[in-house]
């Protein structure tokens, strides 16, 4: 089988297509033909050792994939060949065959394709389980996302307008900004052009949001925090800017304010019976045409390293998926 392999770490452009001999899975373990590999900001860190998780080399990158099941392993009851299936895991995507440990699969719900599979229960499960469980955001509220473009960025949107929350999304290109319009911002700010924190003042009328949701860390952190009102709730879900900030404790103090983590794939393991209700939730809705992730770029298996660089650079809108 083909696959593009991590051989030492580096850039996308040090990434490798190869031939490679096919997995074969072990006890709690399944052999899936890939279909397709949504990539995400995590991918990018992974491949320059620079991400929490870090993968025996060589290996392929790609933490989400949705495909067929072709071989279980022992101790596998629930799925069989010829599934169509969503797995995650922290690499292994982006070849034509991978292992999935069954706890981190589950079947795609009927007549959802496999580019929609790949591209949807990540991103959507992090800004879901970020929005319900962590926040466990209010009808009525005012949610900030920052990074609102992103494939979580552009999630934690459409959920929120969802839920019945009032959307500010704030981004760093017009372009981004009337993507996050379509998918249900009623507001957006442009954070390379305009003041944060003043935009915030005068979309609210001084009173704060009361829910930021952050992805992006670095220097829009400080002033999301300061733009909370009363018992507001700072999501913690990323540093895709590049820097962890170091915030002023005096803040959460002053605005009687939460800083709330934000770990999907740990809630995953460790919650497994609530992720899999946040998961019926999701399917449910996209099914019905109320949520949609929205695919930025298509790729083949040879084009993934672009793909990655273009998630570096910021030239992706939603998802990129790498199709097989």
């Amino acid at each position: 089988m083909k696959a593009i392999l991590c051989r030492a770490y580096g850039p996308p452009d040090t990434l490798t297509l190869e031939d490679v001999p096919s997995p074969i899975p072990g006890p709690g373990e399944i052999l899936i033909q890939v279909k397709a590999c949504s990539l995400n900001f995590p991918d990018t860190l992974t491949i320059r050792n620079l991400y929490q998780f870090k993968p025996p080399l060589p290996f392929s990158p790609g933490s989400e994939a949705s495909g067929i099941v072709k071989i279980v392993g022992e101790n596998v009851t629930h799925l069989k060949p010829g599934d169509h299936v969503f797995t995650y895991g922290t690499h292994g995507g982006l070849a034509e065959e991978r292992i999935a440990d069954v706890r981190a699969t589950i079947p795609l719900p009927d007549g959802m394709d496999f580019v929609t599979g790949a591209s949807t229960l990540y991103a959507f499960g992090t800004s879901y389980h970020a929005l319900n469980d962590r926040a466990q955001l209010k009808n009525g509220e005012t949610l900030l996302v920052l990074g609102a473009a992103g494939g979580v960025g552009l999630a934690a949107v459409e959920l929120g307008k969802l839920m019945g929350a009032t959307v500010i999304a704030a981004a760093s290109t017009d372009e981004k900004l009337a993507v996050c319009r379509e998918k249900g911002a009623t507001y957006s700010i442009n954070y390379t052009t305009e003041d944060l924190r003043e935009r915030i003042k005068e979309i609210t009328q001084g009173r704060g949001v009361d829910v930021v949701y952050d992805p992006v860390g670095d220097q829009w952190a400080e002033s999301a925090i300061r733009s909370l009102a009363w018992r507001g709730r700072y999501l913690v879900v990323g540093f895709a800017g590049g820097e962890i900030p170091k915030i002023p404790l005096n803040l959460a103090l002053l605005k009687g304010a939460s800083w709330i983590g934000v770990f999907w794939g740990m809630f995953a393991q460790k919650e497994p019976s609530l992720n899999q209700l946040n998961m019926q939730d999701i399917a449910t809705w996209v099914m019905q045409g109320k949520i949609a992730p929205y695919i930025s770029k298509r790729y083949s298996l040879a084009e993934a390293p672009q793909a990655l660089t273009d998630m570096m650079e910021r030239r992706i809108i939603g998802k990129a998926v790498v199709v097989l």
